[in-house]
């Protein structure tokens, strides 16, 4: 389906389980698509959850574009795609996510979309060999239960344990997480469990 904001069209595919109980929107990195090995892994641990899963193929993407551009106008594009998928989807909790730039944007709107939870694959923490430009403070401004799944040879940085509910590291993992898929699929799938059991 697509989804109009003023950004341009957003392109979303969902996956629908016989009986939702949540709805879980994710999306890419910068340059990437929705079919990358985690986000599919992150799809089905959320069907076979209960969720309706939404895989966002954000306006400048679908425009062609490799770079997002301002925060700005990104996320009060991605504001415009969950609501409307909230507005189809009426009555479920919201849990949102993405990967690398994605999981930012998730991070900065999870208040003004009024998430349950957020999920953070390869959560960028700094440019590479630039600690000092810590994203940390967008990390926290979630502001709701955040969980951060990292490789452990990601140049971008991992989060401290300090800075969401959880933090899980993947060995031999880089930023692709891509070695691996079944290991992002049962940490974020253990994760909600959890957290929809509350």
């Amino acid at each position: 389906m697509e989804i109009s904001t003023q950004a341009g069209p957003a392109r979303v595919e969902v996956d629908r389980p016989r009986t939702a109980s949540f709805l879980l929107v994710l999306t890419h990195g910068a340059g990437g698509g929705v079919a990358s090995k985690d986000l599919l892994a992150v799809r089905d641990a959320g069907l076979a959850l209960g969720g309706v899963v939404a895989r966002v193929l954000q306006p400048y993407r679908v425009r062609g574009a490799r770079a997002p551009g301002a925060p700005g106008p990104q996320d009060a594009a991605w504001l415009e795609v969950i609501g409307r998928l909230r507005a189809d989807n009426p009555g479920l909790p919201l849990i949102q996510g993405g990967r690398s730039n994605g999981a930012r944007v998730a991070c900065r709107t999870a208040a003004a979309a009024g998430a349950l939870a957020v999920i953070a694959l390869a959560f960028p923490l700094h440019p590479p060999g630039r600690p000092e430009q810590s994203r940390v403070a967008e990390l926290r401004e979630a502001g709701t239960d955040v969980l951060v799944v990292n490789g452990e040879r990601d140049p971008f940085g991992i989060p401290d344990q300090r800075d969401a509910t959880r933090v899980v590291v993947l060995p031999g993992e880089t930023h692709a997480l891509s070695r691996a898929p079944a290991a992002v699929g049962s940490a974020v799938g253990e994760w909600l469990a959890t957290l929809l059991s509350r």
